[in-house]
């Protein structure tokens, strides 16, 4: 299994090792020990999603009130995604910026995003299925989006604008400047991971 950190602070793609044979694939998409090595502490499991899209489908940018924000373990298992990570964390050095990664049944990489980031994806296919761990369960009130079209973060998304389908929530989501009052904080994140991290983390087991 390996590790590399994303250019948003707090996110990491998992690249797992796959066992093939004539039987088929077999792989650990998720282990603690090197979870708890990248993140400082253990994955906190409290809801686990399933979502399939068909092709154009474009879900988020999605975000939680911090604390406790929803961390989330994201893989593709049919099809692919273009899985992209947003920095939304008022006061972070890297506010505003995003990376993104290749989901797909090929690899099946994964992708980790700590509490306070903005999370989205595009299915690049019919038929894309996408598994995610969230380490809080689901919290309409205070869960939130952001307009994944917002001019400011130039999200590119792999393809083309008019492909795209979008739910109504996310189509009425503000832009990332006319959210900055709702906005989680850098503060409020690195309090609220140092915490997970005396919970959970190398010092606490």
């Amino acid at each position: 299994m390996q590790v590399r950190a994303l250019s948003v602070a707090g996110a990491f793609e998992v690249t797992p090792q796959q066992i093939t044979d004539d039987r088929g694939v077999f792989l650990e998409w998720f282990r603690d020990a090197p979870f708890l090595e990248s993140a400082g502490h253990s994955f906190r499991l409290a809801q686990a999603n399933l979502s399939v899209s068909r092709r154009g489908t474009l879900r988020g940018v999605h975000y939680a009130d911090v604390p406790p924000g929803q961390a989330k373990y994201v893989m593709c298992v049919a099809g692919s995604v273009r899985d992209v990570v947003v920095d939304l964390r008022v006061g972070s050095p890297t506010f505003g910026q995003w990376d993104a990664v290749l989901l797909d049944a090929v690899d099946r990489r994964a992708v980790y995003l700590a509490e306070g980031l903005g999370h989205a994806f595009c299915a690049l296919e019919d038929g894309s299925t996408v598994a995610y761990l969230c380490s809080e369960g689901y919290a309409p009130l205070r869960e939130h989006s952001i307009d994944p079209f917002d001019a400011d973060l130039a999200i590119d998304w792999g393809l083309p604008r008019e492909d795209l389908v979008i739910s109504d929530k996310d189509a009425a989501a503000p832009a990332l400047k006319d959210a900055a009052p709702s906005l989680p904080t850098w503060a409020a994140c690195q309090a609220y991971a140092a915490a997970l991290a005396r919970e959970h983390g190398v010092g606490g087991r």
